[in-house]
């Protein structure tokens, strides 16, 4: 149900059209005190043109800040720890960027002694619900404005006829129906919609912004070296580099090399499928290279322990239960495995490709010495490899008996 007794709503705003309609949408039909909030978490676009707007609508209070480093270093990198992928695919970029603008709007709330929180998401995706879970965990009483579950404006057409009655302006490029709908930051773009509904088509060319096609990459191969400490990347080539500046580097790399495009069809958590067009060109080197260090760093079965978490904790991300409990202490679980999970790796990018060709720690795991083929001088007893494949064959072999004298295997 539409909440009307508000009497101040920070939103989160973009600029844009849409959140441009929310904001004057909010101050005629609630008719309450709009704070705006703009978050730059790498998106790679001007966010002073927000402000503008915002004034030029009245606002009084108008928040933009720089949440790079704290978007890398406090979500990216506790995610990247977990390998976390979503359907075996998808490194969860989009999902992971909502629960700190969710954080940062309550933050502003209750600094500004507003009594709601407003979001752009539609009523059909998964922002709607990783925005709101966030904001509920954080703050439980707070109210929550959801215009698009709850206005007449239904379509582009009225949008802006809303928008140029309320004289809006409106980008030129905006006038007719747009190609496809973008959401971007320092991690990865996200293309849906429209052009990209039919998941039979291939993606035209310009839906890629943050790649160029693996096919008009250099034919010579790029070799990077990238240092981990405790499970997070801290420099490349030997310089080291704050979160941020880190994963912006990886980003060029990976554009440069054609490498992080994916088309994928993904399953929603509110029940449907979508197609959507991914570019994570920094985060696609940054799995391999953790994947890598971990290799050499990681006991088996915590290696293959925290395998088996990842799959739950990557969705909790998509569904948006960041701040949960389960989440914690999942993320309790992977921060204990990472704390020997340092040293270096090297990897080679080709053409949309990456791997890994070397990698080295202090904490290596591996020994040369009980896995070489020469001579390991006692260091490994093969005669011992009888005891362990006869203790533990015996279940099967006590199974096979069973169903010998049972007639039938």
């Amino acid at each position: 149900m539409p909440v009307k007794d508000v009497k101040k709503v920070v939103l989160a705003y973009s600029g844009g059209l849409d959140t441009s309609v929310i904001l004057r949408w909010l101050q005629s039909e609630y008719r309450c005190e709009v704070v705006t909030f703009t978050a730059d978490l790498g998106q790679g676009e001007e966010l002073e043109p927000a402000r503008r707007k915002a004034e030029m609508f009245g606002v009084k209070e108008i928040f933009v800040e720089d949440l790079r480093e704290q978007f890398v270093r406090d979500f990216v990198f506790p995610m990247f720890r977990a390998n976390a992928v979503y359907e075996g695919q998808y490194l969860l970029g989009t999902s992971i960027a909502r629960p700190l603008i969710a954080q940062r709007q309550i933050e502003i709330a209750e600094a500004v002694g507003a009594d709601a929180v407003a979001h752009g998401a539609t009523g059909k995706g998964n922002d709607q619900v990783r925005f709101e879970l966030s904001y509920y965990a954080l703050k439980p009483d707070i109210k929550i404005i959801a215009p698009w579950r709850e206005w007449q404006l239904t379509s582009r057409t009225k949008l802006l006829e809303f928008a140029e009655a309320h004289q809006i302006p409106i980008a030129r490029d905006k006038r007719g129906e747009a190609p496809f709908s973008v959401d971007a930051n320092l991690l990865h773009s996200s293309s849906e919609g429209k052009i990209l509904e039919d998941p039979a088509i291939e993606p035209d060319e310009i839906v890629y912004q943050r790649t160029i096609r693996p096919e008009d990459a250099p034919d010579r191969a790029s070799v990077i070296a990238i240092d981990f400490a405790h499970g997070d990347p801290v420099a490349i080539d030997g310089e080291t580099l704050s979160p941020a500046s880190l994963l912006t580097k990886l980003n060029a790399l990976g554009k440069a090399n054609g490498i992080g495009r994916l088309d994928l069809v993904e399953n929603r958590f509110v029940g449907m499928k979508s197609r959507g067009v991914y570019e994570t060109p920094g985060g696609t080197i940054l799995l391999a290279a953790h994947r890598g260090i971990e290799s050499i760093t990681l006991d088996r079965e915590a290696a293959h322990l925290k395998d088996q978490l990842m799959p739950r904790y990557a969705e909790l991300i998509y569904y948006g239960f960041w701040f949960s409990p389960e989440r914690r202490m999942l993320q309790a679980a992977i921060d204990e495995s990472q704390k020997s999970v340092t040293g270096r790796v090297r990897l080679k990018l080709y053409k949309g490709n990456v791997g890994v060709i070397g990698r080295e720690s202090p904490n290596s795991l591996y020994s040369m010495k009980h896995v070489t083929f020469e001579d390991d001088q006692g260091a490994y007893d093969q005669v011992d490899a009888q005891g362990f494949i006869k203790l533990n064959a015996l279940r099967l072999r006590l199974g096979a008996m069973a169903g010998r004298r049972g007639g039938s295997l």
